[in-house]
């Protein structure tokens, strides 16, 4: 009963959280004079991102790797195909050059750099695909040239921001921290009951990882994206997309790899395909209808393309 509970709370303090943190983060962002996008690629996308990496923490130390692995890859071909379609609904997402020529090629990268290293079973003959601790710290090199690139941003960034009403620095710092609280516990709370609800009805890890699991650790970055769309600032929705995904690919995904190297389920080549697949997809549409925008019909093809992935993984099993 008590998960139950707290299954139905956590989502109570994914929605508040994801609100806190967006106001907080936009706020600090218009006094110090960063643009929103570079926020979005930092502050609220490894907010968003803190229930991937906890759960990939715990799922490394336990030794549950189709979990850590499922979660990553499902979480970030929801964040396109899911997130950013739902959030275009609320609202045409416009997406900047710097997005479209360096954050989602960026996006792309991560996914054909994952898929290299977890299948070296087959390019140089192990006897086992795994994700090798020296591969894990390869992975957070990429992650530390993104930071890196993130700071150029922000020194080169000069937008102000009108979009958010002001409040204090130390209570903008507060809605933050307590944005991020609200999303880890309440997505671990989502988690836990989900996972519990699906392991009763007999699924197995991978499927469990790739759906209940993937979504319920992308319901921060959902509500946080819708959140920030239906504010009218998209550049949050976005920069916490693709921010996300490279979080969870080099960072989460390589510490975890670090922790306790990662045994590999070659069937989840097929789900790092289709993550790769979405990222082009969002390529293609920042220039589809003569202007870098994620429009509403985008997002329906983005949301059928979901369904159609969730089907195909349920009847894989």
């Amino acid at each position: 009963m008590l998960t139950y509970i707290l299954f139905a709370i956590g989502f109570i303090f994914l929605i508040k959280g994801a609100d806190l943190l967006v106001d907080g983060s936009s706020s600090i962002a218009k006094r110090i004079g960063i643009s929103d996008l570079v926020i979005g690629l930092t502050i609220v996308s490894f907010g968003t991102s803190a229930p991937e990496l906890l759960v990939n923490i715990i799922a490394s130390i336990k030794g549950a790797a189709d979990i850590g692995v499922g979660n990553i890859v499902g979480s970030n071909i929801a964040n396109i195909l899911l997130i950013i379609g739902a959030a275009s609904l609320v609202r045409p997402l416009k997406v900047k050059n710097n997005t479209t020529w360096k954050e989602i090629p960026l996006n792309f990268l991560a996914g054909v750099v994952l898929l290299i290293l977890a299948n070296d079973i087959f390019i140089d003959g192990a006897h086992v695909a795994s994700i090798s601790r020296s591969d894990g710290l390869m992975l957070m090199i990429f992650f530390c040239i993104f930071l890196y690139y993130t700071v150029g941003l922000a020194r080169a960034s000069k937008e102000k921001l009108n979009s958010y009403n002001l409040v204090k620095t130390p209570i903008a710092i507060i809605m933050v921290i307590l944005g991020i609280l609200g999303l880890t516990f309440g997505g671990k709370w989502v988690v836990d009951g989900a996972s519990a609800i699906a392991a009763s009805l007999g699924f197995s890890e991978a499927l469990i990882g790739l759906t209940i699991v993937a979504v319920g650790t992308s319901l921060p970055e959902l509500v946080t994206s819708v959140v920030a769309a239906r504010k009218k600032n998209t550049d949050i929705a976005i920069g916490n997309v693709v921010g996300s995904n490279l979080f969870n690919i080099f960072w989460v995904l390589g510490l975890s790899a670090f922790i306790r190297p990662i045994p590999f389920n070659t069937i989840v080549n097929q789900d790092l395909l289709v993550y790769i697949i979405a990222t082009v997809l969002l390529f293609i549409f920042c220039f589809t209808g003569g202007r870098a925008h994620v429009e509403k019909k985008e997002g329906i093809v983005f949301l059928l393309g979901y369904i159609a992935y969730i089907i195909f993984i349920v009847i894989r099993g």
